[in-house]
């Protein structure tokens, strides 16, 4: 289904701009001629100047940072390379995770991911050959069906489907997540319920402290 054409601003100044991505449009342009509407290329119609700084899986809503200009994509880069960019999402799984003590309501996962080379885009865990891949998590509450659970994710470092692959291994698929689901779950949801809702960093231009949230749109 085409992702209607607009353009949610969340932000914008001399150096940087956030902005909102809805689930279901790539960030950069695919491979195919199908897949070349895109959140940058539509930046770029009224930013010619704004550079890509991170990504988002198409199916994931959220916030979405590009720079005005090449150095300060530089900078914003080594920001999430140093992982200092603190990036929270909101996801709605199948099952409660059961987290350490005292109350369970948090915890982490550790599992190496690595590309899934014979079944490209998928990621998996391997735990000799993949990549150390880190994400925090905590309960937020029921779901909108029964047996969901809202969570806050906070990846700590950025591995292809991280969150997804993350969660779908410990038993506890994203709702609507098709990819990586085992089998599937009701309930069945028109998208994959994930969503980058914050992202908190120091602005290279000001050096003040940035914080921006979108609303969750499930």
């Amino acid at each position: 289904m085409p992702v209607p054409d607009t353009l949610q601003l969340v932000h914008e100044d001399e150096d940087l701009l956030v902005l909102h991505k809805p689930a279901g449009l790539l960030c950069v342009p695919g491979l195919g001629p199908d897949q070349q509407d895109c959140l940058s290329r539509r930046v770029q119609a009224r930013w010619p100047q704004a550079l890509i700084v991170h990504r988002l899986d198409m199916v994931t809503s959220g916030l979405v940072l590009m720079a005005l200009s090449p150095e300060r994509q530089r900078q914003l880069s080594h920001l999430f390379e140093r992982r200092q960019v603190d990036k929270r999402y909101e996801a709605v799984v199948h099952g409660r995770p059961q987290g350490e003590a005292p109350l369970g309501d948090s915890g982490e996962i550790t599992l190496p991911i690595r590309i899934d080379w014979l079944n490209r885009p998928l990621s998996i865990v391997d735990p000799e050959h993949g990549r150390p891949s880190h994400t925090r998590w905590r309960w937020l509450g029921e779901g909108p069906w029964a047996g969901t659970h809202r969570l806050e994710l906070e990846p700590l470092t950025g591995r292809t489907h991280q969150l997804r692959v993350h969660l779908n291994a410990i038993g506890h698929p994203i709702v609507g997540d098709t990819l990586y689901a085992v089998q599937a779950i009701p309930p069945r949801s028109p998208r994959v319920l994930l969503h980058a809702r914050e992202l908190r960093f120091v602005h290279p231009g000001t050096g003040q402290p940035c914080h921006f949230v979108a609303p969750v749109p499930f």
